[in-house]
């Protein structure tokens, strides 16, 4: 996909479970973008506070300074980290015509019968290949950015390879190289392929 260009601002929705690392997605996704010159805005919103708990964390990315601090309800993006919350909660709520979905999965992206963009990619296999987390608990946020990179274009690999170089807390190579793997191995479908 990669085709999005910086006219309007970009409104991003990161949907997942806590402990998972949507929330820190959201901030390396902001300062990747800071860095290419871009405003950002990034900020989360918790429902009960506990590990495995949903949580959703938003990102606007401008050309321009950004004034609006609610929530997101009409996402460009949307992206995934478990599909379990595809079960519990409507991630496709107020998605824009023609907007893409990111979503960890093994699965072909064809499998998720969305009318949308869509882009899968096994970032638990790759967090645990590179000892993100525990096989039980892989930290999957960088490699979702990695995937969020190739299918969006928004900002480029390496914006977001620097980012979270500076902003991971630890095993900041092992981070980078999953960063790297998404963007190397996620599966794109668009829209008009599906019909």
């Amino acid at each position: 996909m990669g085709n999005f260009q910086l006219i309007e601002m970009y409104e991003i929705r990161f949907h997942g479970r806590g402990g998972q690392g949507a929330v820190t997605a959201s901030r390396i996704l902001a300062a990747a973008a800071f860095a290419e010159g871009k405003y950002v805005v990034s900020f989360p919103f918790f429902g009960t506070e506990r590990r495995g708990a949903p949580v959703t964390a938003f990102t606007r990315i401008d050309d321009s300074e950004i004034y609006l601090k609610s929530q997101i309800y009409n996402p460009d993006i949307v992206v995934v980290l478990d599909t379990y919350v595809l079960r519990t909660s409507n991630v496709m709520e107020g998605l824009k015509e023609n907007g893409t979905v990111i979503i960890n999965s093994p699965r072909d992206p064809a499998d998720f019968n969305l009318d949308a963009n869509v882009a899968t990619v096994d970032a638990v296999a790759i967090a645990v290949k590179h000892g993100l987390g525990s096989r039980a608990n892989p930290v999957i946020n960088t490699s979702m950015l990695g995937a969020f990179s190739r299918v969006t274009g928004i900002v480029s690999l390496e914006s977001v390879l620097e980012a979270t170089r500076q902003n991971v807390p630890a095993k900041v190579k092992e981070n980078m190289d999953a960063v790297k793997e998404a963007y190397d191995s996620v599966k794109i479908l668009k829209r008009e392929e599906i019909r």
